[in-house]
């Protein structure tokens, strides 16, 4: 997904959340920039063959193996990305944090499962 469509997602899950105010609009902008760079990361590595390490020929001439710069990027990309999700209450612990209780639903899987085992 582009800047533009991560934009939108974001501000709808935190309308869906409650928590979205206007002046966030500069958070959520950052986020989705970050957003967008991973999505672009992901692209280029699955396209590159999704490994997690890649042959490296250093200036010696000497292949060794590296973490794929891809990966790397998704990684700081997640990093960077947890801080404003929580500053905008999109996470369970944040939403909480808020005052906010999560709604549970009856009749999910995983409640039925539960109840299935216990």
């Amino acid at each position: 997904m582009d800047k533009t469509e991560w934009t939108e997602k974001i501000i709808e899950a935190c309308k869906q959340a409650g928590t979205y105010e206007p002046f966030f609009d500069i958070v959520i902008d950052e986020l989705a920039g970050i957003m967008a760079l991973k999505s672009d990361a992901e692209k280029l590595y699955k396209e590159s063959g999704g490994q997690p390490v890649v042959k490296y020929t250093n200036k010696g001439g000497h292949t060794n193996l590296r973490k794929n710069p891809a990966l790397a990027v998704i990684q700081e990309c997640n990093m960077q990305a947890l801080g404003y999700w929580k500053e905008l209450g999109l996470t369970s612990k944040a939403y909480n944090a808020m005052g906010k209780k999560l709604e549970t639903t009856s009749g999910d899987a995983f409640s039925e499962l539960l109840d299935g085992i216990l």
